[in-house]
């Protein structure tokens, strides 16, 4: 029997298996982007595959992960003791370095449990597997659903050919082991509470919260008023050529369900920076989501009223082999940024303006001299968060898709042969309005041995718009600083040497409603229309 009370002890029972997944894969691993900046997922699906709790972790990883658990489940028989392995993005992964594991509770209720976590190194042509890549064999090492865990046995064979085409296989194994930790975990939790509680009230549950979510996403898209809503943003480049890259959305409200249709977006670019179809969902649902807020449980039934269309060969729905590293990162954000500025036509009072749209992502790879053995570190940076009509954004924070934390100091100057010598934020860089958006970040980097350093960015051409008058946030900015100082590109993979010194200046987010002092003033790239 289902009632309110018992809903919610089971909301939090299953949601509380996933962090506690989050938890020990945290604790245990070994790369300081797991263990300090917490770049990975946990969730919980039912025995059809249908997600039914999250943790709060990556929102980029979490709307994409029910397709990479059908995958495993249409390619694969689970028998008990099993854990199926992926990452290929054509097979529902995000990008390559995000590695996905999928195991079935082998007592009933037969539901499945998930973790994704992003290795920062997974092979490639440069250090880190971010590279500025025009095919997808160039980013690293792609896995097809395999059975990384058999009845309960490693297979040695899998293991030993992922960690044979990386640069730092201790690392990557210390990780996967730590995955797998965080499986077994859920497992045992998921068989506990299904023994407390019985398997039909469990599964009975699950269901339950299924429909309440639909329900209650429904009622959110219902307060939209009909109508067709557009919007355009474009990417600065794809890494390859200086020309932008559009990205277009339609928005139709009809009741209760919403129609989010790319059509007009641009064609796949020979860069890497297109989102695999299960990317552009999760930027879709990361949206609606955050229209419906924290009370509604996110899982399967809060997608269930929302039909997308991205026409297969274009920037949100790439074909094989196009290379994606960035699409994940970067063009994720940008779609956030078309949604929102999409919708603000429909809900002027409720849509905030653009946040700084990138994830600043930085690799860095070599050979470290305290040791003499290889290292690959990765990390996003922080920015400005838009400005929204209830008050200003914040400042120095991961915003939209990503959800990470910024890694120590202490930690990288212990883990890397670098320096931190300046992390700050960028004082106005947020852009002006009645509500101020809030500040970049900047990270100065200073560098103890010779080093491989790629830098996938936005917004270094294209500023995050103001919304209602608001002023736009500024665009970042990278230097070096070597024999000479010179400007960096947005998209660049360089060779530092010792003593020089990398700059980053990340976005600010964009100001909301008219600046007092500056009656005249209205900024907004990209451009909406709407038809109510």
């Amino acid at each position: 029997m289902v009632d309110a009370i018992s809903l919610e002890v089971f909301k939090n029972l299953f949601s509380s298996i996933a962090e506690e997944m989050g938890t020990a894969l945290q604790r245990t691993a070994y790369s300081p982007n797991i263990k300090e900046r917490r770049d990975f997922s946990c969730a919980l699906f039912d025995r059809d595959g249908r997600m039914v709790a999250q943790a709060a972790h990556i929102p980029v990883h979490l709307g994409a992960m029910p397709l990479a658990v059908a995958t495993a489940r249409d390619v694969c028989t689970f028998h008990p003791g099993d854990i199926v392995v992926l990452n290929d993005p054509y097979l529902g992964g995000t990008h390559l370095p995000d590695i996905t594991m999928v195991s079935q509770c082998a007592a009933e209720p037969g539901f499945f449990v998930a973790s994704r976590a992003h290795h920062a190194d997974v092979g490639g042509i440069s250090p880190g597997s971010m590279p500025l890549a025009t095919e997808v064999y160039q980013e690293g090492l792609i896995i097809p659903p395999l059975k990384l865990v058999e009845r309960g046995r490693i297979n040695q064979g899998v293991l030993s050919l992922i960690c044979h085409n990386v640069r730092t296989p201790d690392e990557r194994r210390g990780d996967l082991s730590a995955q797998i930790a965080a499986q077994r975990l859920g497992e045992r939790r998921l068989a506990e509470v299904a023994t407390r509680y019985g398997v039909a009230a469990t599964q009975e549950h699950a269901e339950a919260l299924l429909t309440y979510s639909e329900r209650m996403m429904r009622e959110t898209i219902r307060a939209i008023p009909d109508g067709v809503y557009s919007y355009e943003d474009y990417l600065d480049d794809d890494g390859q050529d200086d020309r932008p890259v559009r990205i277009a959305v339609s928005v139709t409200i009809e009741g209760d369900q919403a129609t989010v249709d790319f059509t007009g977006s641009a064609d796949e670019t020979p860069g890497g920076l297109n989102a695999v179809y299960a990317v552009t969902c999760s930027a879709v649902y990361y949206v609606f989501k955050c229209l419906a807020g924290e009370d509604v449980p996110p899982n399967h039934g809060c997608y269930a009223p929302i039909r997308i269309i991205a026409p297969p060969g274009t920037i949100v729905n790439p074909r094989p082999p196009r290379a994606v590293a960035g699409g994940n990162v970067e063009t994720s954000q940008r779609i956030v940024d078309c949604l929102l500025g999409a919708l603000h036509a429909a809900l002027p009072d409720r849509i905030p303006a653009a946040s700084q749209g990138t994830m600043n992502n930085l690799t860095i790879g070599g050979i470290d001299p305290r040791h003499g053995s290889g290292y690959a570190y990765y990390e996003t940076i922080g920015g400005g968060m838009g400005a929204g009509p209830d008050g200003d954004g914040l400042s120095g924070v991961h915003v939209h898709m990503s959800n990470t934390l910024n890694t120590p100091v202490e930690a990288l100057e212990f883990h890397y042969p670098f320096r931190i010598t300046r992390y700050e934020l960028r004082r106005g860089s947020g852009g002006r309005g009645r509500r101020r958006g809030g500040d970049g970040l900047i990270r100065s980097i200073y560098f103890l041995a010779p080093a491989t350093v790629t830098l996938l960015a936005e917004r270094r051409r294209r500023q995050p718009y103001g919304l209602a008058g608001g002023e736009p946030g500024a665009a970042g900015k990278d230097t070096l600083v070597g024999a000479v100082e010179r400007r960096l590109p947005g998209k660049v993979t360089l060779r530092v040497h010792a003593g020089d010194e990398l700059t980053i200046a990340t976005p600010g987010g964009g100001g909301w409603g008219q600046w007092p002092n500056r009656p005249d003033s209205h900024a907004q790239q990209g451009g909406h229309h709407a038809k109510p």
